[in-house]
C-alpha cells in the first residue's frame, strides 16, 4: 500500500483553529479510508500503519488513533492490542447470521410501531425517504449504505427505545463493510424500493403485511450480496 492511494481529500487549511483542525482532520481522515476501503484500495485484513497515514494527511498521530477508532465503531477496521488496525474482514457466515437476527428483531419492531403510529411520525419516515432517494442516486456508496441502514434505525429512535436503536444500530454496522464492498447501486436502488413500500404498510397500519415486507426486503438484501460461500 503506498501513501498516495490513501488521500483522497486535501489537507486541512494551515489557518484552520487547533480545535476546527482536529474535527476536520479526523472526519477527513475517516472519509478517505472509507473510500479507500469501498474502492478495494485497501483489502480486507490489511494492516493500517498509524504513522504512514500521519504523514499522509499532516495530522498526529493522536488524530489518527481518534479516526481509526470511529472506523472501529462502524465495524469498517478492528483494532487489536499490541498488533494495531487492521481492515475488518468480516465473514458470509457472520453476514447471515446477522441478517437472521435483523428479521426477528425487526419484525417485532415493526409490529409495536403500528401500534403507536401517528401522522408525526410518518412525517418522520416521509422525510427520510426522500432524503434517501436522492443518495441512492449518487456516487456516494458510503453515505447511500448509512442512510439506507438508518432508515431501519429511525423506526426504532421513533419507539423512543434507546436500547433497541443502539441494537439495531450495531447490527447493522457489522454487516457494513461487506454491504459496502458487495452490495451493486441496483441492488441498493432496490433496497430504497422496498423501504417505500414498508412505508405504505406502515401508514395504512397493516401489520402483517409489513412484517412479510421486511422480511422479504432484509432476505432480499442477503441474497444481493456478492457472498463467497
Amino acid at each position: 500500500m503506498t501513501s498516495a492511494k490513501l488521500l483522497i481529500f486535501p489537507q486541512v487549511p494551515a489557518n484552520a483553529s487547533s480545535s476546527d483542525k482536529g474535527v476536520s482532520s479526523t472526519d477527513h481522515i475517516v472519509q478517505a479510508l472509507t473510500k479507500a476501503i469501498i474502492e478495494h484500495r485497501l483489502e480486507p485484513g490489511e494492516k493500517l500503519k498509524e504513522q504512514q497515514i500521519a504523514d499522509q494527511f499532516g495530522v498526529s498521530r493522536t488524530l489518527v488513533r481518534q479516526a481509526l477508532y470511529k472506523l472501529s465503531q462502524k465495524h469498517l477496521i478492528r483494532i487489536e492490542q499490541a498488533r494495531g488496525a487492521f481492515v475488518a474482514a468480516p465473514s458470509s457466515k457472520e453476514a447471515r447470521e446477522v441478517f437472521a437476527v435483523r428479521i426477528i428483531l425487526e419484525s417485532a419492531m415493526l409490529e409495536s410501531l403500528i401500534a403507536c403510529i401517528t401522522p408525526q411520525k410518518i412525517k418522520v419516515l416521509r422525510a427520510h425517504i426522500k432524503v434517501e432517494a436522492a443518495a441512492v442516486h449518487g456516487a456516494d456508496a458510503a453515505n447511500r449504505m448509512e442512510l439506507l441502514g438508518d432508515f431501519h434505525v429511525l423506526m426504532a429512535e421513533l419507539l423512543d427505545n434507546e436500547v433497541l436503536a443502539q441494537s439495531l444500530q450495531d447490527l447493522i454496522s457489522r454487516c457494513s463493510l461487506i454491504t459496502l464492498l458487495y452490495q451493486s447501486e441496483h441492488a441498493a436502488g432496490h433496497s430504497h424500493n422496498e423501504h417505500v413500500d414498508i412505508l405504505q404498510a406502515i401508514t395504512d397500519q397493516n401489520v402483517e403485511l409489513a412484517k412479510q415486507l421486511m422480511q422479504a426486503h432484509l432476505q432480499s438484501v442477503l441474497a444481493g450480496l456478492d457472498l463467497k460461500d
